[in-house]
């Protein structure tokens, strides 16, 4: 059965980087588009960025422009979240999905089919 699974969370200050790395298992990658969204507790699970399965088109939250970076590398069978100038705000449960969601359903979590178990992602004041 296909499996994603994230990596690279943990606790880290204000202004830090984490790398959010997910690998998928028995998925023909390059079929797949990716996605990022992430879920903070008492809030409901938000896009933060997506990349094609060409890997050339890539679109992101507003509020993570410029600060995250989506990549992947279909050799490995892995998508990349670099998240850079970490906030408070960005603690949550971040999660990758796979699918193949229709032009402007992208930011859409009930259009990819193949979900990850999430890691945790704490950012200090």
């Amino acid at each position: 059965q296909v499996r994603l699974v994230e990596s690279g969370g943990g606790l880290v200050q204000a202004g830090g980087s984490l790398s959010l790395s997910c690998a998928a298992s028995r998925l023909p990658f390059s079929n797949f588009a990716m996605a990022w969204f992430r879920q903070a507790p008492g809030k409901e699970r938000e896009f933060v960025a997506f990349i094609s399965r060409s890997g050339f088109t890539t679109y992101y939250e507003d509020s993570v422009k410029g600060r995250f970076t989506i990549s992947s590398d279909n050799a490995k069978n892995t998508v990349y979240l670099q998240m850079n100038s970490l906030k408070p705000e960005d603690t949550a449960v971040y999660y990758c999905a796979a699918g193949n969601p229709a032009y402007g359903m992208e930011y859409v979590g009930s259009a990819y089919h193949y979900w990850g178990q999430g890691t945790q992602v704490t950012v200090s004041s």
